[in-house]
């Protein structure tokens, strides 16, 4: 057994040693200090997003583990944030949209019991230090229970200049100086929580800037950056044939030469915002190995939900395509890890609280998703091979024409049912931009019947109001 694998074990209880007589100090491994846990969080990050991002290159791809295979269960900012601080569905928290009757912070009765809460009765400090949840402001000075230290955004100024930070119960309003960017304002508060932090003590960070969500400003260093990348035209860009998609997506019109120039620029400041993040990144990382901290911390770097920029006509998130629910997901966990690999296990954004909470040592009441731990050191245990994804329609921009939906993603096939009685099924291995609906071919009725079957079990309950297609 490697190393790695070795910590593993016993980190996960697995190792059984061999029953011979040693001295009793050295009767069993002991187990690794409960590590530091580190989340970095984007909003509207695609899964493919991080090829400008060096620091994420060489220090977390490079040194950890790609999951290719990562998504979200609800494609959408506020109810993908939900299910990360308490790893249950949309239809567990009631969180369904960023706000209304079913969305934003309030719908969410729960933050009484999350990872922070969780982790800090453990003996953890912890912060959130950026994005918390949508409808949190203006002027808020609440602090969620379970947090040491707080530096939240205000919900309604921009996000990138102009906007007001709760810090510790404090209100900070920044401006329009170069200064006030607030990627490098965040960034600097995550390393300064690490830097006052007592080494003796394990620590959680939720760093969650707001970058690249739109209108996805670069900082002024970068805002000529990146001028010459490729256009994105995948197969399914600006889609010619839509007869086969549901009537939201075949009410889009195509793509004119002005809303293509429009995307393209968007996806460009998308990426130099980013670079931003990765400045932080690279900060983050020199803060901990500064502080001793880095050869036992857990750090995840991931998005909130993925992005279109065009692919089938459409321009945002919500939908359930796999460029919106599919989103980075690296891990880096010295001496846990080969560092470098990839790792194609269907990972979901509500598997990091239980993941969090067993290496951590405390309890996770209620969790809806499975700990990571198992699969770290490329052990093979016992996986999902298919989950949930669902959406409920909602009350502005596009979360009004997308109807609601429960979809069911496999490793091979997604099969969505729509509260319109529409359905989709794509063969993802012979068909992964996802541009031929089966799901009206005869061939294919069994898949049909057998995914929305599976669908019906895990969408329990549905989206309110939402009915399955008979």
């Amino acid at each position: 057994m490697s190393a790695y694998k070795r910590r593993l074990a016993v980190l996960c209880g697995l190792l059984v040693l061999p029953t011979v007589f040693v001295p009793a100090a050295s009767h069993a491994q002991t187990p690794p200090p409960r590590p530091n846990i580190v989340l970095i969080l984007t909003d509207d990050q695609r899964w493919d997003g991080m090829a400008f991002m060096p620091a994420v290159q060489k220090s977390l791809i490079a040194k950890g583990t790609t999951f290719t295979n990562g998504f979200v269960v609800d494609p959408l900012c506020c109810p993908s944030r939900t299910s990360i601080l308490t790893g249950q569905y949309s239809h567990t928290t009631g969180v369904y949209l960023n706000g209304g009757p079913h969305g934003g912070l309030g719908s969410f009765h729960g933050d009484g019991s999350t990872i922070a809460t969780w982790l800090q009765a453990g003996g953890y400090q912890t912060a959130l230090v950026g994005k918390y949840l949508n409808g949190y402001g203006p002027n808020n000075t609440y602090i969620p229970p379970g947090w040491t230290h707080w530096v939240a955004f205000d919900d309604v100024n921009g996000k990138y200049y102009d906007y007001q930070l709760n810090i510790d119960g404090t209100l900070v309003q920044y401006g329009e100086a170069p200064a006030d960017y607030s990627t490098d304002v965040l960034g600097a508060q995550a390393v300064s929580f690490i830097q006052s932090v007592d080494p003796a003590s394990p620590l959680f960070l939720y760093y969650a800037p707001f970058a690249p969500h739109m209108p996805a400003t670069p900082p002024v260093r970068y805002q000529q950056s990146l001028s010459d990348i490729p256009k994105w035209r995948p197969p399914s860009y600006n889609e010619a044939n839509v007869s086969d998609k549901p009537a939201y997506i075949q009410s889009q019109p195509r793509l004119d030469a002005a809303a293509r120039r429009e995307v393209d620029l968007f996806r460009k400041n998308q990426y130099r915002s980013l670079l931003a993040v990765n400045d932080n990144v690279r900060d983050i990382i020199n803060a901990l190995k500064a502080t001793g901290r880095l050869n036992n911390t857990l750090i995840v770097y991931m998005s909130d939900n993925g992005y279109l920029w065009g692919e089938h006509r459409w321009a945002d998130k919500v939908v359930p395509y796999d460029e919106s629910i599919r989103v980075p997901f690296v891990i880096r966990y010295d001496g846990v890890q080969e560092p470098g690999t990839t790792d194609d296990h269907l990972v979901l954004n509500i598997d990091l609280a239980p993941t969090f909470a067993e290496l951590a040592g405390v309890g996770a009441p209620g969790v809806e998703g499975v700990s990571l731990v198992p699969v770290f050191g490329g052990l093979s245990p016992p996986w999902r091979d298919d989950f949930l994804i669902e959406h409920l329609q909602g009350h502005v921009n596009t979360q009004e024409a997308v109807p609601s939906y429960c979809a069911v993603r496999t490793t091979t096939m997604s099969y969505v049912a729509y509260g319109t009685g529409e359905q989709e099924l794509y063969d993802l291995a012979a068909d992964p931009y996802q541009l031929t609906n089966l799901a009206g071919d005869p061939a294919h009725a069994s898949e049909v019947a057998s995914l929305k079957a599976r669908d019906e079990q895990l969408c329990n309950p549905p989206p309110p109001g939402f009915t399955f297609p008979p």
